[in-house]
Order: C-alpha cells, then sequence, then structure tokens
C-alpha cells in the first residue's frame, strides 16, 4: 500500500517505510527523515546537518477514508551554530504538536460548522484537544477592537449560567462589532472596559445605549465625560408589562371573583394586553377591544402603555419632555396604585428616556445577539472557560466592513 503513497507530497522531508493496520479504523504509518534533506532549525530554520540526538513521536493525521490515520515519527534535535540545541523544524507538524498541520486546519473548519461533541465524534479527538485547537484559532485571529470610529455605545447583560451569573457585552453601536465581554455588570465588573478604552476614546464618546442598569450608567458617566445615556425602549415596556398590566390585571380579576366567567376571561387576556396591536390577528384585535370596552383599568393601562412608547419617538427635547409630563400627570391621576409607583420609579431616569430624541439607540440589535450566543452556547453544551466562551463571541461579532 505505501508504495502508492508518494510521502513527498504529504511529509515533506519523510519517506514512507511501513503501513500497519492497527484495527479495522486504525491505521499506522511509519516515516524515516530523507536522507537527501538536510534537518532545520526548530529556530532559525537554516539547514543543519549536526544531529544532537533523534527520537520518535506518534502523531494523528487526518482521518483516511473509514481509518483513523496515525503517523510514527523520526525526529531528531540538532546543533545549531547560531542557536544551540533544539527540535528539528517539521513544515507539517507543529512544534511539540501530537497533531499535524492538515489535520488542525481540517478541525479549524469544521468548528465553523460544527458543535464541538460532533466534530469530536467524526474525527475520535477529545472535546479538551479540539477546544485547545478552537482557542489557538481564535487568539490568532480575533483582532482587537477598531476604536477609531467608536462614537456611540450599546451595553447589555446576557445569562452566562444559570443561577443568576451574568455576563456584560458592549459593542459599537455603528460598526456592530463587540468591543468587550466580562463576567458580571456591576460598576466594579464593567470598570476594565473604559479603562480598556482610555480616556481619549471615553472623551469622544457621544451616547451609549442600555437598560435602567444604575451600575452601566453611573460607571459609563464616570469614565466618558461627555456621554449622553440612553435608556431602552423595550426594557422599559417590559417593566410596564410585569410590574403594572399584570398587576392590574390580577387586581381585576381578583375583584370579579363573583363572576367566574368574567374573571376567566381577564386572567386569560395576559398576552392581549402585552402584545402590540399590531400583532394581533383580527380576532385576537376584535377579543381585545372587547376586553378594554368592559373594563376602565386595563383600558387606561393599555393606552398609558401606548403613550409611554411615544416618548422614544418625540423629534426633539422639548417635545419629550412635554410628552413626559403629560404622561406622568396622567399616570398620577389614574389612580391606580402600580402605575402611580411606576411613574414614580421611573421619574429619576427621564434624562435617559429624553436623550432618546437626539440618538436614536436602542438596545434591539444585542437582543439578536444574544439569541445568537444562546446558539454558541449550545453548541457547545455548555462552555466551562469563560475567557473562551468570550472569544467565540468576539469572533462571532466581528462588525461591519468599513
Amino acid at each position: 500500500m505505501h508504495d502508492a503513497i508518494d510521502a513527498a507530497h504529504f511529509w515533506i522531508g519523510f519517506r514512507l517505510i511501513e503501513t500497519q493496520t492497527l484495527s479495522e479504523t486504525h491505521l499506522l504509518l511509519r516515516l524515516e527523515a530523507d536522507p537527501n534533506i538536510d534537518p532545520r532549525c526548530g529556530r532559525c530554520r537554516m539547514p543543519c546537518g549536526l544531529i544532537h540526538d533523534r527520537s520518535t513521536r506518534r502523531v494523528r493525521e487526518r482521518t483516511l477514508f473509514d481509518r483513523q490515520v496515525w503517523l510514527e515519527v523520526p525526529l531528531r534535535r540538532v546543533a545549531c551554530m547560531s542557536c544551540g540545541v533544539s527540535t528539528e523544524y517539521v513544515p507539517w507538524l507543529p512544534a511539540r504538536s501530537r497533531l499535524t498541520g492538515r489535520l488542525i486546519a481540517h478541525v479549524e473548519a469544521l468548528l465553523r460548522l460544527l458543535p464541538i461533541r460532533h466534530i469530536s465524534q467524526l474525527t475520535g479527538l477529545h472535546w479538551h484537544t479540539i477546544r485547545a485547537i478552537d482557542a489557538r484559532r481564535l487568539a490568532r485571529e480575533v483582532t482587537p477592537p477598531d476604536l477609531s470610529r467608536l462614537r456611540r455605545l450599546i451595553m447589555d447583560e446576557f445569562a452566562l449560567f444559570k443561577g443568576h451569573r451574568y455576563a456584560t457585552v458592549a459593542i459599537c453601536a455603528d460598526t456592530q462589532q463587540v468591543l468587550w465581554v466580562g463576567e458580571g455588570r456591576s460598576r466594579k465588573d464593567v470598570q476594565p472596559f473604559f479603562e480598556m478604552l482610555g480616556p481619549a476614546v471615553c472623551a469622544r464618546i457621544e451616547a451609549v445605549a442600555m437598560d435602567m442598569n444604575t451600575a452601566m450608567d453611573l460607571e459609563a458617566k464616570a469614565h466618558c465625560p461627555n456621554i449622553r445615556v440612553v435608556y431602552d425602549l423595550f426594557h422599559v415596556i417590559a417593566k410596564f408589562g410585569r410590574e403594572v398590566i399584570d398587576r392590574v390585571r390580577v387586581d381585576q380579576a381578583n375583584v370579579l371573583k363573583a363572576d367566574p366567567s368574567a374573571r376567566r376571561v381577564i386572567k386569560r387576556s395576559r398576552w392581549l394586553l402585552l402584545r402590540n396591536r399590531g400583532n394581533l390577528t383580527d380576532e385576537q384585535a376584535v377579543k381585545l377591544d372587547d376586553l378594554l370596552a368592559a373594563n376602565a383599568p386595563l383600558t387606561t393601562v393599555y393606552v398609558l402603555k401606548a403613550q409611554l412608547k411615544e416618548l422614544w419617538y418625540a423629534p426633539d427635547e422639548n417635545e419629550a419632555r412635554r410628552r413626559w409630563n403629560e404622561w406622568h400627570r396622567l399616570a398620577l391621576d389614574s389612580q391606580l396604585p402600580p402605575l402611580i409607583a411606576f411613574a414614580k420609579r421611573l421619574a429619576p431616569y427621564l434624562e435617559g428616556i429624553v436623550a432618546s430624541s437626539l440618538y436614536r439607540l436602542n438596545t434591539s440589535v444585542l437582543e439578536g445577539m444574544n439569541n445568537r450566543i444562546k446558539v454558541i452556547k449550545r453548541m457547545a453544551y455548555g462552555y466551562r472557560d469563560s475567557a473562551y466562551f468570550f472569544l467565540k463571541i468576539k469572533d462571532a461579532f466581528p462588525g461591519k466592513a468599513r
């Protein structure tokens, strides 16, 4: 069989001398050094004829048809006049590696398409071996973030593990490049991001979009003197749904305990009230109209939810403040405790809401990214190394081209 294989095309500097079948799925190929080619120093890569000693290394090659291929490679340590003693340079075998460069390149290509566990089953390599290959690839290919065009930021958090453990991600709002990922969501946790940017970059940042996370808000203002914080519409409306609409709906259902059928209608109306009217079917829209016509408190919170959204679409700051004053007055006059409490809690965040009239920023881009981050996490069946996971995220979102 080895007569049909020209080793010079596959294993430069070596010749195939023997083929041995280890099992139905494993094949061993023994090589010898080509006496017509001088070994090269592993450091300066210059030809060197002085051999210090010899050893044999068994390494994995790419699978041949249905066989896992192993190579038995004789390696020499040469005595270089310039560099001293070093293992010879072999172009197809990375230094100190037990995998050929051809197999490593094959695994790197598969990593762009398949989960690590599937690649392990396909190649017979251990999960940790594949992860190490991917980590080296990412360290090589993931470049430092481009800060030259950075003017606007988007920051958000995502669940890192079960048990309320979170990580924070920051992206450039214009290029959508992931700039930084770090564990935690406190001021101390996000401080390294702004330190990475440096004073010069921080000074030219104009705005940052985020949810109503006071820690990120305060840290951004502490490092970026000219920044305007823009609170995200999605998070505020979602909070309004949880704290106001749900609470009023439950309260109204409790009022109707003597009327089981009417109570059942209100209890089952949660998604009708929370979804945007434009996303309802004709039948659902009719049900919503009937529900609102029959219940004044639900009508009030539903109308004020729609009116609250309009704050983010004001053409300028003066109009945004006028809309806020009107909404805030209606909320306080509603006589609905959940709505009044929400309005009072929202008031300190007014500047971040008004800023949306100048900077049309939101975290919807990051919400989409978070979905892809979940896919990356599932593909790995859980990451045991956060640094590796964060590199995977940066690799997945390199940003738009100039």
